[in-house]
């Protein structure tokens, strides 16, 4: 009998062991660390030169492509939506770069076999992630194609109205990006560097963003700004600009919340020597 309580306690103890919050504990951060974040993610976009600027130089042409397929099609309004929608999906797009800096944060040599290892072990979790993000995207280019109707001819609008369509259409897009950005913003480096689910990396993500409101909001613009000054250089900018982001996105996860209660998950060249 005494064996028995004894058994049920150690239960127990390994069921409290393995019960982790909701939502990891996030810090309060100052409005210094947006820069700090793009300086160690250069740091690590010229430690990582090749693979970064393979992964910028394929984004870039990919803005290019959809650019051009926008153009042909004559529509200004489907080029603002497909190139809103490639940004929209920013956060899951990053991935291959925050395995980078993953790697080289815990001394391990990036390739990109382990990233793409990586990008794979936690596939279902971003799957879902993913998802709400195309969602988001696809009411908001619902929403886009709804103000769109009100301006019906483009071509032959006077200035006050192009300031009215891009002022109102800039509006819905920012509540749309905002949400996007609120999710995304930590929820994705920490289904890479952790074993954890969805719901609990986009409720850490939220939180954090919540917590921090002013620092985040200036980080949205830098990115808004970097994003802009690609756009403005024909593209070519994305090749070195966006690798940047990316990598210091990775270090404003790792900055901000404290996922210690979650295990590491695998990429980090431990599972292969087991």
């Amino acid at each position: 009998m005494s064996e028995n309580l004894g058994t049920t306690k150690k239960d127990e103890n390994k069921d409290k062991e393995y019960i982790k919050p909701m939502v990891a504990p996030v810090r309060t951060i100052g409005m210094d660390a947006p820069l700090r974040w793009l300086k160690k993610g250069f740091a690590d976009f010229k430690k990582v030169k090749k693979l970064s600027l393979t992964y910028g130089i394929v984004m870039m042409f990919i803005s290019i492509i959809i650019t051009y397929v926008a153009y042909s099609a004559g529509s200004i309004v489907l080029s603002i939506a497909l190139v809103a929608g490639f940004f929209f999906m920013g956060p899951a797009i990053g991935i291959g770069l925050y395995s980078m800096s993953r790697q080289l944060e815990n001394g391990v040599t990036p390739e990109f076999l382990r990233c793409l290892k990586e990008g794979k072990k936690n596939l279902s979790d971003e799957l879902v992630l993913s998802f709400v993000f195309l969602i988001i995207f696809l009411i908001w280019a619902r929403s886009a194609s709804m103000v769109h109707i009100f301006f019906p001819s483009i071509s032959h609008m006077s200035v006050m109205d192009w300031v009215k369509f891009l002022s109102i259409g800039s509006a819905v897009g920012a509540i749309f990006a905002t949400l996007i950005f609120t999710f995304g913003a930590f929820s994705i480096p920490m289904l890479m560097d952790r074993k954890v689910d969805a719901i609990t990396a986009i409720l850490t993500s939220i939180s954090a963003v919540l917590r921090n409101k002013v620092v985040m909001i200036y980080w949205g613009i830098l990115i808004v700004v970097l994003i802009l000054i690609g756009i403005a250089t024909f593209f070519i900018g994305f090749a070195f600009l966006l690798p940047i982001v990316g990598h210091a996105t990775w270090h404003a996860y790792r900055e901000v919340v404290d996922a210690d209660a979650w295990e590491l998950g695998p990429g980090l060249g431990k599972d292969e020597e087991e």
